[in-house]
């Protein structure tokens, strides 16, 4: 019987609070966050912006579509709300809806309440409402409805790959 050569102890690696999937997404775009975790769920944006200590407005909502029955994800700061119609303009389709739990999964790799804006199972076009430029820090789901990072919406945006529009819906 062979016994292996003890090995000397290697230094682990920090752990993070990030979804694993995530923190491989951070390390691979050389990104260094600090993702904070905390005990109650931040799986909306007010409960996030409570947490933080933000204004609602610096929460990024990650958030999947159907348009035309191809999943796109919209990153909204959390004080708005998506305008389809105008999502729907600006990918040229004919119908856009919200996806469904298993579809977010499906393309992201994550659940609803967890969904970072990059570091997903599927490359999916991805759009950016103008107004997350309006904020010098901004915050995202880091993968679980636990965590969260900080992150200048310049780079936040470069990292999704996603295209800067217009598509939140007019203030009431």
């Amino acid at each position: 019987m062979n016994t292996p050569e003890p090995t000397a102890a290697t230094p682990s690696a920090p752990v993070s609070p990030a979804h694993p999937r995530f923190a491989e997404a951070l390390a691979r775009l050389g990104l260094q966050v600090e993702v904070r975790r905390f005990p109650d769920a931040t799986r909306t944006a007010a409960e996030a912006a409570a947490a933080i200590g933000c204004e609602l407005s610096e929460i990024v909502k990650s958030l999947v579509f159907a348009a035309d029955g191809v999943p796109v994800l919209v990153l909204m700061d959390g004080s708005s709300r998506v305008d389809v119609g105008l999502v729907r303009r600006e990918l040229d389709a004919q119908k856009v809806e919200r996806a469904d739990a298993a579809l977010v999964r499906e393309t992201t790799g994550y659940a609803i309440g967890g969904v970072p804006p990059f570091g997903h199972a599927t490359k999916t076009r991805v759009l950016a409402d103008r107004r997350l430029l309006d904020h010098a820090v901004v915050w995202a789901a880091a993968g679980t409805p636990h965590t969260v990072f900080p992150l200048d919406p310049k780079t936040l945006i470069a990292h999704a790959g996603a295209t800067v529009v217009d598509v939140r819906e007019p203030a009431k």
